[in-house]
């Protein structure tokens, strides 16, 4: 039966027979499920750690007798319901991005039938694919590369965070934020001020403007606002001496980051990529490859998610390697 807190969260987004199947998964199994796909007409499929569990109406099939569940334009239609809190337009802007985003910062990804306005997806119709992604928060994921970004007790330095996806980016960044705000002991660092843009509320997880996630005593959240916005209310409003976002990808996120670093703010992120050629070859980015991040942290999944392949420091030179 199923005890993991993530996972219980999320099922209540999902329709009563498919929550119903869910629950009979292992709790060896469920600690590492990290996506539950519903695709109309296939069968209801969970994933983790590399592997696919492929359900029936009595659970994993591999331990349960039966056919698969498959799912059906019904399950779909309810999820989307349950996912909107019954108000498909109040997330209009969501559905057009691909995804909402849910309480506990789970993200639920959807295709179907894109609808265009002047060659821009105005939204999404015809729903027949959710991608339920279950966040996870794992105190002390940052442990291992926290001597890297502390540059001293009262400072640390701009950091990038490369990663592919899945592969653990802003659970690292949400422990390294953690961490930095309420202090780390053993570097005899000092606590600092952290202005946390968590555009897709990811992070935090913020219900009605609280925190679910520990994002540490001295974080200030500004959820669900687009990062250069976010970035520029944070320095003008709250004085923080960090601030942290996570997929950076736009020309105005890369120009607020610089205006933070200028107002003398130091700036922790993540963009999408496998290497370091990736973050170079971003022509939307090109303002901050002027050696503004004094750390560039490379992840993967290839021993597991949350691998650390590389650390570069400025003039992007490598201070460690898997």
């Amino acid at each position: 039966m199923i005890n993991n807190g993530n996972m219980s969260d999320i099922l209540k987004y999902m329709p009563a027979n498919i929550s119903s199947i869910l629950v009979k998964l292992p709790d060896s199994i469920v600690e590492h499920v990290e996506e539950v796909r519903l695709r109309v007409g296939r069968p209801l499929i969970a994933a983790g750690s590399g592997k696919e569990y492929v359900m029936g109406s009595m659970g994993w099939l591999e331990a349960a007798k039966g056919e698969p569940y498959i799912v059906t334009v019904e399950d779909i239609k309810s999820a989307v319901q349950l996912i909107s809190n019954f108000s498909v337009y109040s997330v209009e802007d969501e559905i057009r991005n691909g995804f909402i985003t849910v309480s506990g910062g789970h993200r639920v990804g959807l295709c179907g039938r894109a609808v265009l306005d002047n060659n821009k997806i105005r939204t999404i119709k015809d729903i027949s694919f959710l991608n339920y992604r279950i966040a996870k928060q794992i105190i002390g994921a940052a442990d291992k590369v926290m001597n890297y970004i502390i540059r001293s007790p009262d400072s640390i330095y701009n950091t990038l965070i490369i990663s592919p996806p899945q592969c653990g980016k802003t659970t690292l960044l949400r422990d390294i934020i953690r961490q930095l705000s309420d202090g780390v002991e053993r570097y005899s660092f000092r606590g600092r001020k952290i202005g946390l843009v968590d555009e897709r509320n990811e992070i935090a997880a913020c219900c009605f403007g609280r925190p679910r996630n520990d994002i540490g005593i001295r974080t200030d959240v500004m959820d669900s606002c687009p990062k250069a916005e976010g970035i520029i209310i944070m320095i003008r409003s709250m004085s923080p001496e960090i601030i942290a976002t996570d997929e950076i990808g736009r020309r105005e996120d890369g120009e607020a980051i610089i205006d933070a670093i200028n107002a003398g703010v130091k700036v922790i992120t993540t963009i999408h990529g496998n290497d370091i050629e990736d973050f170079l070859r971003k022509g939307s980015l090109e303002s901050l490859r002027k050696d503004l991040f004094e750390r560039i942290i490379i992840m993967s999944r290839r021993n597991g998610v949350g691998t650390i392949e590389k650390v570069y420091a400025e003039n992007y030179c490598e201070i460690y390697s898997a």
